[in-house]
């Protein structure tokens, strides 16, 4: 019941912040654009991250959620892609023992191409930062940085995300 309170709380916080066209925000420097849509997209997981308080939506593409969905996630298949978006965590001002989002922080994207993106694992990785989603990197060699992250989970396909259950 919690985790299904959280995903509704970042939902709701989503539609509270300005919307931005993915055809407006510029390409990450490594070419990866905003998939067209992808707020429309359903939840994979969540995550709290407590080394930088930050609390996460993990979105999938049609592809992603239904590997998710048949376990079929190890490896994922060629046209997946992950949309993450953080905020930073906060206290509920009317409920003070809820965590909610507050700032928000980053959307980040991994689209699976074993082909194009040997050199990552075979994913592409791009961030956009804040509100103005400002895109993340001086050049197309920060995707190495996301790789060398993802590193420990080589066995998992390069992927952090467990899927979450449903009934």
């Amino acid at each position: 019941m919690k985790k299904l309170l959280f995903i509704a709380a970042l939902g709701i916080c989503n539609l509270a912040y300005p919307a931005i066209a993915a055809d407006q925000v510029a390409p990450a420097p490594n070419g990866l654009t905003l998939p067209e849509g992808y707020k429309d997209w359903r939840v994979i997981s969540s995550t709290h991250r407590l080394d930088n308080q930050t609390l996460r939506v993990i979105l999938g593409n049609d592809t992603a959620v239904e590997a998710a969905r048949t376990g079929k996630s190890n490896p994922w298949p060629k046209g997946a892609i992950f949309v993450k978006m953080s905020w930073k965590e906060t206290v509920h001002p009317d409920w003070e023992k809820a965590i909610v989002p507050g700032e928000f922080v980053q959307v980040e994207i991994m689209v699976k191409d074993s082909e194009k993106y040997k050199e990552t694992g075979g994913w592409g990785f791009a961030r956009w930062k804040g509100l103005a989603l400002k895109p993340f990197g001086a050049d197309a060699s920060f995707a190495q940085d996301c790789f060398a992250c993802h590193q420990p989970m080589q066995d998992k396909d390069y992927v952090f995300t467990r899927p979450h259950q449903l009934p």
